[in-house]
């Protein structure tokens, strides 16, 4: 099915250039020979390049749509007159095929001059989870991560002297001041090495334990 438009009335015509960006018109005459030899191309053309409100060919009969063809100036069979947003950008007059593919694709680019998505961005996104959206050519776009680290002894150290302190605390009668002076109180500093008793070795060493003590 041809997507080229029959204009019918002066009203169509100015219907036509209205709603499409581009609108390739071919005015022509039956009793013209060069215009049936030009024909097969723009049905060619307009076949490849038709898009809805975007690029419309359509033909116009000078015969029966005088009113449109002298309110261009068309005094010559064929001519194809290219329009942008209503206004006249090219003219081809006579039957030439290479002018006249030249012009629409000329007109196609600027029908379709959006610029993509992959040349205003240089890197792709990023999906939730972490994974790099492929970018052109295969490649992966590179991912921030955070390294995550636990200190176990630290924590494992915390506990025992949240605990420690609880249980000193609870079996002496001022619970308060034995929290104060206990030594799992992480505010009281650690007890000072003294003299070594007659028979043993070396510093009296804390009466708990931390995992320091046990690793080693």
């Amino acid at each position: 099915m041809s997507a080229t438009v029959k204009i019918g009335s002066a009203a169509q015509w100015r219907q036509t250039v209205g709603s499409s960006s581009i609108v390739v018109a071919d005015f022509y005459a039956d009793w013209c020979g060069p215009c049936k030899m030009i024909a097969p191309v723009f049905e060619s053309l307009s076949t490849k390049y038709s898009k809805p409100k975007k690029i419309t060919f359509c033909k116009v009969d000078v015969d029966s749509q005088g009113e449109v063809a002298q309110q261009y100036g068309v005094r010559a069979m064929p001519t194809f007159l290219i329009l942008h947003n209503g206004a006249v950008i090219n003219t081809i007059q006579g039957a030439n095929p290479p002018a006249l593919t030249a012009a629409v694709d000329k007109a196609a680019k600027l029908a379709g001059g959006a610029v993509s998505g992959d040349a205003v961005f240089g890197t792709r996104g990023q999906r939730l989870g972490g994974a790099g959206v492929a970018a052109p050519g295969g490649a992966r776009a590179k991912t921030v991560s955070r390294p995550m680290s636990w200190d176990l002894n630290s924590i494992i150290n915390s506990i025992i002297a949240f605990f420690g302190l609880y249980f000193y605390s609870l079996f002496s009668l001022d619970p308060y001041k034995a929290a104060e002076n206990s030594p799992f109180n992480k505010k009281n500093p650690p007890p000072k090495p003294s003299a070594s008793a007659p028979g043993q070795k070396g510093a009296v060493r804390p009466a708990f334990k931390t995992m320091a003590d046990l690793g080693s």
